[in-house]
């Protein structure tokens, strides 16, 4: 590999690695294991730089590693609880409560449009800028500026609402 590929290579770690960490947390659910993850695919993505020849590909020839390496790691896992008579003296961390809010704005974000939900996704989940966004989408960047404003707007309507159902405020039949 070359100096310059090199070079691309770190350029394009540094430009997307955020995405690439929360595109990892969204298949492992944990922090340590999308780090490891990550760690893996870039090992792997570095071998093959030279032999990717069209730049746009990079994201979605990345991303498939990702997820190839997620599935081997599940067909590679064995089994690491092994019954026991002590119990642990410290209770385990209930992560139910950040379940909870990820379901809640998952359903919220289900409901948007579809224009809406795929501008919303692009920029905050997969951190693009507004520019990069209007290319994926084909429109203006007036238009996902636009957009974006309505959906969050109904985004926090929509947990108003929720929130008044959930005080009893709710809607009356």
């Amino acid at each position: 590999m070359s100096v310059g590929e090199r070079v691309a290579f770190g350029e394009y770690v540094r430009a997307r690695s955020g995405a690439l960490l929360r595109a990892a947390q969204a298949l492992t659910a944990n922090r340590a294991d999308a780090e490891d993850l990550l760690q893996a695919t870039l090992v792997k993505a570095y071998q093959s730089w030279d032999k990717i020849s069209d730049p746009a590909a990079l994201d979605t020839y990345v991303r498939r590693v990702m997820v190839n390496t997620h599935i081997s790691g599940w067909r590679r896992r064995r089994l690491d609880e092994y019954p026991t008579d002590e119990i642990p003296d410290s209770p385990a961390a209930d992560a139910t409560g950040d379940s909870d809010l990820h379901d809640v704005v998952q359903r919220a974000v289900d409901r948007l449009p579809r224009q809406m939900r795929a501008a919303v996704m692009l920029r905050f989940y997969d951190d693009m800028t507004e520019p990069e966004v209007a290319a994926a989408l084909g429109v203006s960047v007036g238009t996902v500026k636009s957009t974006v404003a309505r959906a969050v707007a109904k985004l926090r309507k929509d947990a108003e609402l929720g929130a008044d159902a959930e005080l009893g405020g709710g809607f009356s039949s």
